[in-house]
């Protein structure tokens, strides 16, 4: 790490020092070499062969080769989640398949897999097309049998009429009825079938029109689901039988019954036939199922062998398919022996990169070994900080408003202490603190199991931030205490109070007060101030004026930390005319107001600082009368207004004039350069351009310093303003939680009733968990998030950089293809 001298060298302060990198690659061992390389994970390859599209590029038939694997594997991952076998995780014992024997070896279970399901399909549908025709015959019967039975019982009817031919009440032309010609009496044909129960009333309907009314339709529902033999899925159906008369109604009919998608299948007008079909569908349903239930078996055989298999092949094919990526990023040598390759890397993992170059020509029985160079460029490195899984979290709350500059300085490192305590002074309760200790106590223990599992967004995002947290949840637990709250009720955990009532009744606490009667409660708020009359104006001014404190604190760490970043890149205008002048206008006005805060606090001065404030400005040679906290106080705020206002131009004139006299000094004389020799061209980045080539508009850095003095001197007053939510907040937590309890725990606890008591138990703890524990948790988060972003970061940050990106193997997303 580059050292700076002006302060000890941390892991998280500065991002890792990066070097560009190229590296010369004999072709015969490019294959393994970036495979060594994506083992290692220390670099980001730049792509060499930009203005080629995907299909001109050396390696794109390998990497279609490894697409079509890939989509194969996520076809048997389909399949085995049909049946819910689950891939392996478990390495098999032996693993020594490459690609060229694993692309045959997929082809070939592919195969085979397809020919299973086709063949399970025509089974299944046949089965299931043979359960409907077992139904037909079974309900169809029915009908036929209800109908014989209604035609015997009319037959039998007509014979006694016709016995007893010498009533006066028989019919004249019985005999004519009776001795009809049979050739003249008109045959019904019929069609039976099933159609979904949904459509059945559409279907009747449409065929009473189709047919103007010529036809006889019988239906009888089907009492479980039916699976249809197309669909292959369960669906409520009805038996249907139709009568008709004549071939065109019968076309009309057929061509419904597609249209609707009701089955059709033949029925037999004799009894016995009926029966000798019945007997056969039965059967024939029995070895379906047999057979059925056999192929079900071999298919789960070959599946629970995939399955073994399955996360070694797919690491397998994801591995090659980014190797070949990698390699098309690689330009090659005119002679087609070598490829190039450039990229960043981490100075400290030179040896190790160097090690698996040479491990990679050993292995590979190349008679050349690949070249490692450093290359010196211009060009901005990528930004690289090593995290773990405790910092990683803060680091990314960063990252979320913009990746550090290359070794600007991180307030990751600040983040982790002051993010947390920020949420506290918000969240202050020592009982929601615990609870929320609990919760992430719950992530923290089970983080090996949960973190190979597939979580919710929700639940994903809390266990990525449980660390964070679980400092949350400690800092609300120690600013509860200092608060003296839990679930808003004050407990005299450090001792008894200092305040005693004035007589035994205590009837007057709130009218004349309370009286001190001992030394002050050692350690947060006292616990009788909850209920006084003067609880909220205190709490209210205490909370406000710790608010500025802290709130001028943060800000002139942020500048501070602009110190160190203009030191460490060498910049010394930014240190007299920045950081100078910032921290003079900062402190003269909201610094001596922190002073003067911490002032009447040790004196117990009743002075007031809204109008000490405000009239340091519109009167400052007035007298101060009562506000004066000490003696010289008029003169030290003339000095510090005068100071004040001396940074405004001070931060605003002297930068952009030194800014063009350096640029003048720097390309005075450079009309006119050496030529570069061939080596020194190659060391010059190549995407950027020179600097005699830029030229500087002193017009817009003008304006951009005006900007930018006008930003700070207008935002040291918002963004002091802006930590003054931190005792908003606090006091809206405090009296909600005052709310929940009052209104609503000690109001049922007041009616002596259980059930009124359990009801207002169980509507605290939703009303806590709901709003307080999860609504205001949200609420202090996101405005610790902004207090960070905007008031802290906005001081020295600059956020411009890029994130380095390594060629790993480990980074690999599951879901990556």
């Amino acid at each position: 790490m580059a050292e700076s001298g002006c302060c000890p060298p941390m892991d998280l302060f500065r991002s890792e020092p990066m070097q560009l990198v190229r590296l010369i690659i004999p072709v015969e061992s490019s294959h393994l070499t970036v495979s060594y390389l994506g083992d290692l994970g220390f670099i980001q390859f730049k792509d060499l062969n930009a203005e080629k599209s995907p299909f001109q590029r050396t390696y794109a038939t390998q990497i279609k080769r490894c697409g079509e694997m890939a989509r194969k594997l996520r076809f048997f991952r389909e399949q085995m989640k049909k049946v819910d076998v689950v891939p392996s995780t478990v390495p098999s014992e032996r693993f020594d398949i490459d690609l060229d024997n694993l692309e045959v070896k997929l082809g070939e279970l592919e195969a085979e897999m397809i020919e299973v399901n086709a063949n399970n399909e025509k089974l299944q549908r046949s089965y299931n097309e043979l359960l409907e025709y077992e139904l037909i015959l079974q309900k169809a019967g029915e009908f036929f049998y209800s109908a014989q039975s209604d035609a015997a019982a009319q037959q039998r009817e007509t014979q006694e009429r016709h016995a007893d031919e010498g009533s006066i009440n028989s019919p004249l032309l019985l005999d004519q009825e009776m001795s009809t010609d049979s050739s003249k009496v008109v045959k019904l044909g019929f069609i039976s079938g099933l159609v979904p129960r949904d459509k059945s009333m559409a279907f009747e309907r449409i065929l009473f029109r189709a047919t103007r009314g010529n036809v006889l339709l019988k239906q009888g529902a089907v009492e479980n689901p039916v699976t249809d033999p197309v669909l292959g899925e369960k669906v409520d159906k009805n038996v249907f039988v139709i009568f008709y008369s004549g071939e065109r109604a019968k076309t009309k009919i057929l061509k419904i019954c597609e249209a609707f998608g009701a089955n059709r299948y033949p029925f037999p007008d004799d009894l016995g036939k009926r029966g000798q079909m019945i007997t056969e569908v039965s059967g024939s349903i029995s070895e379906l199922k047999a057979t059925i239930d056999v192929g079900m078996l071999h298919r789960d055989s070959l599946l629970k062998n995939i399955s073994y298999h399955y996360v070694q092949w797919n690491l397998l094919v994801k591995k090659e398919k980014s190797i070949y990526h990698t390699l098309n990023m690689l330009s090659i040598d005119v002679t087609k022996k070598c490829l190039v390759a450039e990229g960043w890397s981490p100075i400290f993992a030179s040896k190790q990169v160097q090690d698996a170059l040479h491990r990679a020509a050993l292995d590979s029985n190349s008679q050349v070994e690949s070249i490692f160079q450093v290359l010196h460029t211009r060009e901005s490195p990528p930004t690289y900080f090593r995290t773990n899984k405790f910092n990683s979290a803060f680091q990314e709350i960063v990252d979320a408003y913009g990746v550090a500059k290359y070794q600007e300085a991180n307030p990751g490192v600040y983040t982790i202490v002051t993010f947390p305590f920020l949420f506290a002074v918000m969240f202050g309760d020592w009982g929601h603190g615990i609870c929320l200790l609990l919760g992430t106590l719950f992530f923290i223990l089970r983080e090996k199991k949960l973190s190979s599992q597939k979580l919710g967004d929700i639940t994903e995002m809390t266990f990525g931030g449980r660390y964070v947290i679980l400092l949350m949840s400690l800092f609300s637990i120690y600013t509860g205490l200092v608060y003296n709250e839990f679930f808003s009720v004050p407990f005299e955990l450090f001792g008894r109070s200092a305040y005693a009532c004035r007589g035994p009744s205590c009837s007057d606490s709130t009218t004349a007060g309370l009286i001190k009667v001992r030394d002050a409660y050692p350690f947060g708020v006292d616990p009788k101030w909850h209920g006084t009359r003067s609880e909220l104006p205190f709490l209210n001014s205490l909370k406000m004026k710790m608010s500025i404190l802290i709130g001028v604190a943060q800000m002139n760490l942020g500048i501070i930390l602009s110190y160190f970043n203009a030191k460490f890149f060498k910049n010394s205008v930014n240190v007299w005319f920045q950081f100078v002048p910032q921290m003079l206008f900062l402190n003269c006005l909201f610094g001596y107001l922190s002073v003067l805060i911490i002032v009447k606090w040790c004196t117990g001065s009743k002075a007031d600082l809204y109008h000490l404030m405000i009239y340091m400005f519109l009167s400052p040679t007035d007298d101060l009368g009562e506000n004066q906290l000490f003696a010289g106080q008029k003169t030290l705020q003339i000095v510090l207004l005068l100071l004040a206002l001396v940074a405004v131009p001070w931060m605003l004139l002297p930068k952009p004039f030194i800014l063009k006299k350096q640029f003048q000094d720097r390309h005075q004389g450079q009309s006119y350069q050496l030529l570069q020799s061939a080596d020194d061209s190659l060391e010059v980045d190549a995407h950027g351009s020179h600097d005699g080539h830029e030229e500087f508009e002193f017009s817009e850095v003008f304006v951009h310093q005006l900007i930018h003095t006008i930003e700070f001197v207008l935002g040291a007053v918002s963004n002091t303003a802006s930590y003054l939510r931190l005792w908003a907040l606090s006091l809206a937590h405090s009296e909600l939680s005052t709310v929940f309890y009052e209104k609503v725990l000690l109001l049922a606890w007041g009616f002596n009733n259980v059930i009124i008591l359990i009801v207002g138990i169980i509507v605290f703890i939703c009303a806590t968990v709901g709003v307080l524990l999860v609504m205001e948790t949200l609420s202090a988060f996101l405005h610790a998030l902004r207090l960070h972003w905007v008031e802290f970061q906005n001081k020295f940050y600059e956020g411009d950089g890029y994130k380095f990106h390594p060629f790993s193997f480990a980074l690999m997303d599951e879901d990556d293809e």
